[in-house]
Formats: structure tokens, C-alpha cells, sequence
């Protein structure tokens, strides 16, 4: 429906050719939302091998990067994983192994030989056990949706791939727990707890691919972090397997349990450097009875922090999601993918959704809430909805920008924190550093939460385009008390930049933890830590 009273409030709506605006109906009680995604990864790399596409291998257009004293594969190591796993789960063809080594947005790519598919964190513990012994590096990996190299081998190392540890264990609807293997697939989960009134607390616009084990190793972030926070706090318990094929049980299903350290958050956010997640236990809130959706267009950043402000203190605590689109990231997703905008030409957009449990209530409040900034002349137009179709329709915007980006060039994507006042301010930084060199520099992401998706595209990865933007971006992140990862993680591409987030003191802390947990270093190296 359109904001209420939006003509009288909003002025005349700018409608794409094809589009027309939503109509107002009554609310009905809706599930959430499933939102388009991207194909899944595997899918998309293979499109790319079959025309050629594939990217440079990591180790030529990265040659500081060097091969570690690990071993190469021999015939008596495959035969112990076939042994273990069965020959259908050990994966030696060389154009099988392809979309294991590729990420999907094309930046880096490794060479493996083998590719293995445990079931159980029993053969995961056999085959970590014999790695270990006989010095072969592993590297985890989930739904391989990562954007910054984490998931895919930098050289040779074995993958070991968790998708088929996709096994739901156990859901005490009571208290909202549920127990998995961590290859289960997000939008599964959400489906599954959905059926008896609840949600997962995380929502990622690759969630038909993602695996909850590679959500919690990375410490996603998400769509609705503003509302339900990050992983620390909503996992509750894990199982995870160390270097030398030790399990770790601390699964958990207590929401309080305070007896000595919590190892658990060892390996949230470890990006499987300390460990391999297998099974989690998460808390899952009440999925909500009335969802609602409203898309704006502002004429500057100021009015999208004032626009920010006013949200979150009028929507209080059904506010679920405060995002910001730039007009060239909504260009990549309506310029590639065809979706309709309906709204005109803005320099700045936002999404802003809520979560409650009445909708008459929910209604008033957003009503009031657009009142008030259209009143105070922050918003230019927009639109509201309740209807899950448009829902899905709007968030398609937001959620596709990296997708429709993949048409465009080759994508430079920065994952960063900065100061609310600040959000924005690298976008126009960066389109005066590149100049013509790049095709489009444009920012979007999670502001209600500091977290900006900045992308530089290029027609092609060169060399010098990289040195213009590094370490030039994280120089600026760290002088503003800013974090160089966001979300996403460390992964391969910023392990040598992250003494701009971190204190020499704290590295070498985590490297001690690192050598103490795995000595032989096998367990996803070249991630996490600089060398």
C-alpha cells in the first residue's frame, strides 16, 4: 500500500514503466519474507568454467603469498579418504573440484585436488586426525557465499566440504532452541523453525546457500542485526573439531552458563582457522506476527542520518532493519537484473522494516514515524507494504546489488565499519582517488548498524587499481577508530591489514591461540592471520 495519505504527504510517486503502486488490502498475518538470492555459488562458478571466465589463481595474482611447508596429495592419502568416506565422496575430478576453488564473485581461486564430503563429526574428527599427522592443510567450507577468499583454497589444500552434515537434531519449541549439524542451509533452518512460530535471527540475502556453519565461523552479520544482534549472543552452544581430530562438545542449550571461559566464541568468527564448526545450538525468537516494509527516498546523507535517528526512536522495538542504498548500487540491481524501482531517481535510499506482534499497532506507529519526517522535509517519496510479494519485491533491491554487480566488472567489495556520521564518507573519496580508472564506486549496507558495503568496479583486476585502493581504504577505516571487517570476515584478502583493527598485543594473542590449537598450522591457512 502507499504510505498513508502519501499524496497529500509524500507528493505524486514516479512509476517505472511495468510498475505500478501497491495497493492498499488488509493485513493479513505473514509469514517472513523469502527474498530472491543469487544462484547457488556451485552453480554459478560452473557457468563460469564453461565459457571461460575463470579467474587469475590466487597464487599468481597474490605471488607474495607462499605455498607453507604443507604435503602434496599422494594415492595412499586418497585411498585413506575413500577408505573413511566411500570413493562417491571424495572428489578428484578436476572439473568437479572447479566450483569448490572458485568464489562467486571471481576474486580468487586455488587449485584443489580433492574435495571431501563428511557426514558426521565423526569422519570430520578421522579426517582432521590424519591431515594432522601427515601435515595436508584443510579448508573449510559451507555454502562458499564468503567475499573475502575465506572459503576457497588459496593452493592445493584438501576442501572439506560440510554440506551433506545437514541433519536437524532436535527443536525445543518451549524454549525456542534449535540443534544442528552446521551444514544445514540458512533458509532450510528458517523454514523448519518457521512451521512451529519461530525464526532464525539471521537473515542474509544468500541465506538458499549459506550453510549455518560457515555463519557462525565468519560471525555473520545480517539484514536484522539492529533488532536481534550478532551471533555471540544468539548461539548458545557448539561442536567443533580441533586440528589433531579432537571434538570439542559445547553444545550447550542453556541460555545462561556461566561455568569458566566460553569457548564457544573461540570459533564464532574463527573462519575455521581454530577449528571446524559441525553442530550448533541456537536460540530462535518468536517469528513476528506483522512485518512492514517502507522504502525512501532522500535527496542527501544528512537526511538519511536524521531519517536513521528518528527511526529508531519512534519504531523503538519493533524496528527489525534501517538500510541504506546509494542511487548506483540500486543501478546495478535494476540496471542487470531488471528489477523495478518504484520510486523515482534519488541520490540515496532507504529500507526500513519492522517486527512486532499487532499490526494496528505497527501501522500506527510507522504512519506516525512517516508523519514526522515528511513533515520535517527529510523524505522526497515512498512507499510502504505489508504484502509479502512487495516485500520481497523491495528487499530484492537491496539484496541483489552484488549479484546485478557481477555484470558489471570486476569487483573491488570493502566490508567496513565506520562512526554513523561517517557511513558514507569513502564513497565520495574513492570516486575522486579512482577517477576514470573505475566504472562505478557506490556504498550501501546496514546503517543503522555502522556497516557500509563499499564497491570499486573496474573493467578488468589490475595491480595498479588494487594500489589505489589498498591500503589507501583501511588507512582511512583505522584513523576514523573504524573495523576493516565488518562482518564477512578476514578471510584471505585482509589478514595483513588487520593491525588496523587490532593491537600488535592482540595478534600476538591470537596467534598463540592459534599455534596452540593447531601447531601444524592446517586448519584454512593463509586466513585470519598475517603470516
Amino acid at each position: 500500500m502507499l504510505i498513508k495519505g502519501a499524496r497529500q504527504l509524500i507528493g505524486p510517486f514516479s512509476w517505472p514503466p511495468g510498475s505500478r503502486p501497491f495497493p492498499a488490502r488488509p493485513f493479513m498475518r505473514l509469514p517472513l519474507p523469502s527474498l530472491p538470492i543469487p544462484a547457488r555459488p556451485s552453480q554459478f562458478c560452473r557457468q563460469l568454467a564453461s565459457v571461460g571466465a575463470l579467474p587469475q589463481l590466487t597464487k599468481d595474482r597474490y605471488p607474495q603469498v607462499k605455498r607453507g611447508s604443507f604435503s602434496k596429495l599422494e594415492q595412499t592419502h586418497l585411498q585413506f579418504f575413500r577408505d573413511l568416506l566411500g570413493s562417491n565422496r571424495v572428489i578428484t575430478d578436476e572439473d568437479e573440484c572447479q566450483s569448490f576453488n572458485i568464489d562467486w564473485i571471481k576474486n580468487v581461486r586455488g587449485f584443489s585436488q580433492c574435495i571431501l564430503k563428511p557426514k558426521s563429526t565423526e569422519e570430520v574428527s578421522k579426517i582432521l586426525a590424519f591431515c594432522n599427522n601427515n601435515r595436508i592443510a584443510v579448508c573449510p567450507q559451507g555454502g562458499n557465499t564468503g567475499l573475502v577468499g575465506g572459503s576457497v583454497p588459496v593452493f592445493d589444500e584438501v576442501v572439506l566440504w560440510t554440506g551433506q552434515m545437514n541433519k536437524i537434531i532436535n527443536l525445543d519449541e518451549t524454549s525456542g532452541v534449535l540443534v544442528c549439524q552446521a551444514g544445514c542451509i540458512l533458509e532450510n533452518l528458517e523454514t523448519f523453525v518457521g512451521d512451529s512460530g519461530l525464526m532464525i535471527p539471521l537473515d542474509l540475502g544468500a541465506k538458499g546457500s549459506c550453510h549455518i556453519g560457515g555463519n557462525v565461523s565468519t560471525n555473520a552479520g545480517g539484514l536484522r542485526l539492529v533488532r536481534y544482534g550478532n551471533l555471540h549472543g544468539s548461539i548458545l552452544g557448539i561442536e567443533a573439531v580441533k586440528a589433531d581430530g579432537e571434538i570439542i562438545d559445547c553444545l550447550s542449550t542453556l541460555k545462561k552458563d556461566n561455568t569458566g571461559y566460553h569457548l564457544k566464541h573461540l570459533f564464532i568468527g574463527s573462519e575455521g582457522t581454530l577449528g571446524i564448526v559441525t553442530k550448533v545450538a541456537i536460540h530462535c525468537p518468536s517469528k513476528p506476527n506483522a512485518i512492514n516494509v517502507a522504502f525512501l527516498g532522500l535527496k542527501s546523507f544528512d537526511d538519511v542520518l536524521k531519517t536513521m535517528k528518528q527511526a529508531k526512536q519512534q519504531l523503538g522495538e519493533i524496528l527489525s532493519s534501517c538500510e541504506l542504498i546509494d542511487e548506483a548500487s540500486l543501478g546495478l540491481a535494476t540496471g542487470h537484473l531488471q528489477l523495478k524501482c518504484p520510486l523515482g531517481v534519488y541520490p540515496f535510499y532507504m529500507l526500513i522494516e519492522t517486527h512486532g506482534s499487532n499490526n494496528e499497532h505497527d501501522e500506527e506507529k510507522m504512519n506516525t514515524f512517516l508523519e514526522s519526517i515528511m513533515a520535517d522535509g527529510l523524505v522526497e517519496d515512498g512507499t510502504t507494504t505489508n504484502e509479502v510479494s512487495k516485500m520481497n519485491n523491495i528487499w530484492a533491491l537491496r539484496e541483489r546489488i552484488t549479484e546485478g554487480s557481477t555484470h558489471e566488472g570486476y569487483i573491488f567489495k570493502y566490508d567496513i565499519s565506520l562512526p554513523t556520521e561517517n557511513f558514507y564518507s569513502l564513497v565520495p573519496i574513492m570516486k575522486e582517488r579512482m577517477g576514470e580508472s573505475a566504472k562505478v564506486v557506490c556504498g550501501y549496507g546496514h546503517i543503522g548498524d555502522g556497516n557500509i558495503h563499499l564497491q570499486v568496479i573496474v573493467n578488468e583486476f589490475t595491480q595498479d587499481a588494487l594500489n589505489k585502493i589498498e591500503p589507501f581504504i583501511y588507512e582511512y577505516t583505522s584513523k576514523l577508530k573504524g573495523s576493516v571487517s565488518a562482518e564477512h570476515g578476514v578471510g584471505f584478502r585482509k589478514p595483513k591489514y588487520i593491525h588496523y583493527s587490532k593491537s600488535p598485543e592482540a595478534i600476538a594473542l591470537m596467534k598463540e591461540l592459534k599455534t596452540m590449537m593447531d601447531p601444524n598450522g592446517i586448519l584454512n591457512p593463509y586466513k585470519v592471520l598475517p603470516s
